[in-house]
């Protein structure tokens, strides 16, 4: 398999939420901070600090339970509008090195350096220099890992964090791979982590022991990426514009919207919620399915959804009541959106319609 040699930066910002409000009151630094929904109104951590995590709180947990695990947590609001002029800043000093960049979310992308004339042609130096203008001109730290490939970069960029660059050579590939615990591979959960351990895969490595038939038979048809996972392998690019899916908006209700009238008296700002993002995406013509995401108040979840080319509030409501009816209880969040499709397949609809 002839395996193209790229040069890959995956660059994400440590803590990055946190960071910026540590950024802008200096005397929040050294305490545990979490960033998120407030623990009274079942608000969740969108990301916490160091400190924090040494008491065992992570991104999506309830923040309830984090105050739990430290009672002494300081809990801050996120402040979106903050996040995003910074984001812009950090986006565009990796697009000051080249045009490949694949942002994965406000401050973290991957970066194919293969042809940048920057830095010597040198992905490390690159790197280097990323993460020194981000403290420089945004005030915060970055952590890098540098690879061959996308997977190994990403791996690589937790290594040495917070604040710091990894680098894997492609002739470190293999033995760096080989020595992975299985769950560091993408699309292993802890469900299939802990399947593996249970037949004998506890690193990479071990895995590599297994045939194509054994991965398939037990892993179906993603026995085959493990396959390459866990030999190193991954020839995906890096993609700069990511295909938007969905377009869609949701609200989580405290106290919990008691009956269907209570719901369907929501839909109207939902709706216009939804007309303004998908305005400012641009997909109108894209649209090809409808959809109504419910979540009720014991946490079940349920999603309806039919064929439709453009936002029609009378079938949101009707797709509603559907969802509604499938459990009949008090609901805490309500999300309506549109599913995008191929431009192709959406001028047939039309046509055809």
């Amino acid at each position: 398999m002839n395996v193209p040699v790229r040069k890959i930066i995956h660059c994400d910002c440590d803590c990055f939420y946190a960071s910026v409000e540590m950024r802008d009151d200096p005397s929040l630094c050294g305490r545990p901070l979490a960033v998120g929904g407030s623990s009274d109104r079942r608000g969740v951590v969108a990301t916490c600090n160091y400190e924090a995590r040494r008491y065992g709180i992570h991104s999506a947990m309830a923040m309830a339970q984090a105050v739990k695990l430290c009672p002494d947590l300081l809990v801050i609001p996120t402040n979106m509008e903050k996040y995003r002029i910074a984001s812009h800043q950090i986006m565009d000093i990796y697009r000051d090195y080249t045009e490949l960049v694949e942002p994965l979310s406000l401050d973290e992308a991957y970066l194919d350096v293969s042809a940048s004339p920057h830095c010597k042609g040198s992905a490390t130096l690159i790197a280097q220099e990323i993460r020194r203008r981000i403290f420089e001109t945004v005030g915060i730290t970055a952590s890098a890992g540098v690879a061959p490939n996308k997977f190994v970069a990403k791996i690589a960029s937790d290594w040495n964090k917070p604040d710091g660059l990894f680098l894997v050579r492609p002739d470190e590939v293999d033995a760096f791979v080989a020595a992975l615990p299985v769950k560091k591979l993408f699309g292993v959960g802890k469900v299939t982590a802990a399947k593996m351990n249970r037949l004998g895969a506890h690193t990479c490595a071990d895995l590599r022991g297994w045939s194509m038939a054994d991965l398939r038979r037990h892993f179906g048809s993603f026995g085959e990426r493990l396959h390459d996972l866990c030999r190193g392998i991954d020839v995906r690019e890096v993609k700069p514009s990511r295909e938007r899916k969905s377009v869609s908006t949701e609200e989580t209700y405290t106290p919990d919207v008691p009956d269907l009238p209570a719901c369907v008296a929501l839909l109207p700002e939902l709706f216009e919620h939804l007309l303004g993002r998908i305005k400012r995406a641009g997909c109108e013509k894209f649209i090809n399915k409808l959809f109504v995401k419910i979540k009720f108040s014991d946490f079940q979840q349920t999603t309806v959804e039919c064929v439709g080319r453009a936002p029609d509030m009378e079938t949101y409501i009707r797709l509603l009541e559907t969802g509604w009816l499938r459990a009949g209880r008090p609901v805490r969040l309500l999300g309506v959106g549109v599913r995008l499709g191929e431009s192709e397949q959406v001028e047939q609809l039309n046509l055809f319609g």
